[in-house]
């Protein structure tokens, strides 16, 4: 559906995308991440056709953005990160208005609006100026106008920025709802939403794609399956004395409880090795009771600072 091959972008010398190469399939979400400045922007305004890159090829369903601006562009619903709506227009005048630059008729537009207005949710202020709106309604906006003329590509750019919780989980639900029917990339900040949002993950950093994978690929390439906290109870002097004896293995005691009772974190440095059934034998061996173990979980956000700066993961979840 989206293809870039070896794509640079220069401005005055410097590279905001240094040799991107990338593929897209059809009813994909895809997830950009990176660093402010990274790239991605650039990427998806090269992807769009609102820049041309300096040198490789880009093509949108088979079509060179070059020799086809005008095909692809009408394939593209793009949502820029600052959301340019008119303030002084009323939601359904801003979305006629819309509809007629983007080429509809007068009928296309009717059937159009019915559609992004039952898929935007809104109905409630169809008739209310945008500059009156919440941030919340303004992005729901946004995207009916990415969605006016139909596009089978959606490209949007932080569509949850500055929004609460509550527009936040919104605003992801209504792209997942959209993403069903159609091809998505969309950058953010918000990690989380990322992962419950998307199915593949693109990650960039100073220009280069440094990552490209499903979630749960990217989750099984930097798994931490070593890294196992348990709570221990009994004799656990005995039990830290084997702690101490196995090898490959370090480990800490995190919280100390009473004379009877602690909890470790225990690490295998020699690899990503589970050890939660050899530590379940160490506690029924040294006569304790085990009162909880659970392995630890990389985050999408321990992954990316570990992408990104080369700091190891830091996990906190469990499994």
């Amino acid at each position: 559906m989206i293809s870039l091959k070896d794509v640079y972008k220069n401005f005055s010398g410097e590279y905001a995308l240094n040799g991107i190469s990338l593929d897209v399939d059809q009813g994909q979400i895809v997830g950009f991440l990176g660093p402010n400045g990274a790239g991605k922007t650039t990427a998806m305004r090269i992807i769009t056709g609102f820049i041309a890159p300096t040198s490789g090829s880009v093509t949108v369903a088979g079509m060179d953005i070059f020799r086809h601006p005008k095909e692809i562009k009408r394939l593209i619903g793009y949502m820029p990160e600052n959301n340019p709506l008119y303030h002084d227009m009323n939601v359904h005048e801003y979305l006629i208005f819309r509809g007629k630059l983007k080429g509809l008729t007068s009928k296309q537009i009717k059937n159009r609006l019915t559609c992004v207005f039952d898929t935007c949710m809104l109905h409630d202020v169809a008739n209310k100026l945008i500059g009156m709106l919440s941030k919340g309604y303004r992005q729901r906006v946004g995207l009916a106008e990415a969605l006016i003329h139909d596009p089978p590509i959606l490209i949007l750019d932080e569509p949850t920025v500055g929004l609460d919780p509550t527009q936040i989980r919104q605003v992801r639900d209504l792209i997942k709802n959209i993403g069903t029917e159609r091809t998505v990339i969309l950058s953010t900040h918000i990690l989380p939403e990322v992962e419950a949002t998307c199915n593949s993950v693109v990650i960039i950093n100073h220009g280069k794609i440094i990552a490209m994978e499903s979630s749960e690929n990217l989750n099984k390439i930097h798994d931490t399956a070593s890294r196992i906290t348990l709570e221990v109870q009994g004799n656990i002097t005995r039990f830290e004395a084997g702690l101490s004896a196995m090898l490959s293995c370090i480990w800490n005691r995190t919280a100390y409880i009473d004379d009877n009772r602690a909890v470790y974190l225990v690490e295998h440095t020699g690899g990503c090795i589970d050890m939660r059934e050899t530590l379940f034998k160490l506690a029924v061996s040294t006569g304790c009771i085990l009162l909880e173990m659970h392995r630890e979980k990389a985050t999408l956000e321990d992954i990316f600072i570990h992408l990104v700066t080369d700091e190891p993961p830091h996990t906190g979840g469990q499994s």
